[in-house]
């Protein structure tokens, strides 16, 4: 094998490498941040099994203000984030 055809795919891999460890870093950063999280995890794993369910009703039955934010009474987004965040602390 010649040794330009070496050195370019030493370096195709090498920038391989490089693009991969990045990400691979981005990565960790983020589920480091997520585990420092980890209590308010918890808050809302207490709330959606405890709590949310009254919330909820309460909201369909317009006891809550109008401009209240309630994404967290979405019924489907804390379940999925809950899920998504469990499959995401299984990687740690």
């Amino acid at each position: 094998m010649g040794d330009e055809k070496r050195i370019k795919r030493i370096t195709e891999m090498e920038t391989a490498m490089d693009n991969v460890s990045k990400v691979v870093e981005l990565i960790r950063e983020q589920l480091d941040m997520l585990g420092r999280l980890s209590g308010d995890i918890e808050k809302l794993q207490d709330y959606y099994e405890n709590e949310w369910r009254e919330d909820f009703e309460a909201d369909e039955n317009g006891e809550l203000p109008k401009d209240l934010k309630r994404g967290v009474l979405s019924e489907d987004a804390l379940f999925d984030l809950l899920e998504e965040t469990e499959r995401y602390m299984d990687c740690m």
